[in-house]
């Protein structure tokens, strides 16, 4: 018999934060009664007591499952993991740390179920709590990639979502290694309504995500679904070669015609370090693209698991 809802919970060193997790998820299934759940943690290679929890989740309750990674492969690996794993007819992702509130689940449910769409997602309405700094470029990023990409993403779009079995279908189908799931649960399409709330702060334990992380994330994001900054690269090319010839043109000018003789080495130096900087940025650019093309012929697994719950029966 399958599964009405399947929660995929990825985690990384989140000992702390599961036992309130888990309270708060099972008390929600208490009142989506006689709805039937799963509950599908993804330890993802957690160097805390974060397994330790889940094998004593799963042997005191039937419906937790959890998938233990040999190492730590990322959050994209986990959800792929999480949603490869569950079997619900129905299946959500959400974080451990509780700044994805489980009593939201009943309306995403509604919905799906009642309103004919086929995902529910959730989008933060404020960032309070987290640095100017971040939300200002988190915020330019979501602006930047949905101008340059096919990809629909929302300003302040979380992870926690529900989905109908054919859109995790769709996003399954999709086995590219280098994964950004906000820009696949995008590019799939499938109607989606947007759930706003207000942003909540972690239950316990800290964010895994530093600035330089989320920054390296969002280049992953922008190389992933877009070409756009291949095309800025030529393009800058192409005009700073036009800039060239015209400077050339006008040196020759002022040298002929006025007897203006040609400007010493600051202004060679300065062009030369100007022109050697774009060049590095642009085959920067490229560079970008050949390895992600580079990881993707590979044929790597995305993840490796090293334990499950069925090795507890």
């Amino acid at each position: 018999m399958m599964t009405d809802i399947s929660i995929i919970v990825p985690c990384y060193n989140e000992q702390e934060a599961l036992p309130l997790f888990y309270a708060e998820i099972t008390r929600v299934a208490e009142q989506m009664a006689p709805l039937t759940f799963e509950f599908v943690f993804i330890d993802d290679g957690s160097s805390d007591g974060t397994l330790s929890t889940l094998r004593s989740l799963a042997a005191q309750d039937k419906r937790v499952r959890f998938v233990s990674f040999s190492r730590n492969f990322g959050k994209e690996a986990a959800i792929l993991a999480g949603l490869e794993a569950a079997e619900g007819a129905y299946i959500a992702t959400m974080d451990a740390d509780l700044q994805d509130p489980p009593a939201l689940l009943p309306q995403l449910y509604r919905a799906v179920t009642e309103e004919g769409y086929d995902c529910a997602a959730t989008r933060r309405t404020s960032r309070e709590g987290e640095p100017p700094i971040r939300s200002f470029f988190a915020r330019m990023f979501y602006k930047l990639i949905n101008k340059i990409s096919d990809a629909d993403i929302v300003d302040g779009a979380r992870d926690y979502r529900l989905m109908r079995r054919r859109m995790v279908e769709a996003v399954l189908s999709m086995r590219e290694y280098n994964r950004f799931s906000k820009g696949i649960f995008g590019w799939v399409g499938f109607q989606t309504k947007w759930v706003p709330f207000t942003n909540v702060e972690r239950a316990a334990g800290e964010t895994k995500w530093s600035f330089w992380k989320l920054f390296l994330y969002s280049l992953e994001g922008i190389v992933a679904f877009s070409t756009a900054p291949l095309a800025i690269a030529s393009v800058l090319g192409a005009l700073l070669c036009a800039a060239a010839f015209l400077f050339i043109a006008v040196v020759i000018l002022k040298t002929f015609l006025f007897g203006d003789p040609v400007s010493g080495w600051p202004s060679m130096m300065c062009v030369i370090l100007f022109l050697g900087g774009i060049q590095l940025f642009c085959a920067g650019i490229s560079g970008q693209y050949l390895a992600k093309t580079y990881l993707e012929t590979k044929k790597r697994p995305v993840y490796l698991v090293r334990e499950t719950e069925e090795g507890l029966k």
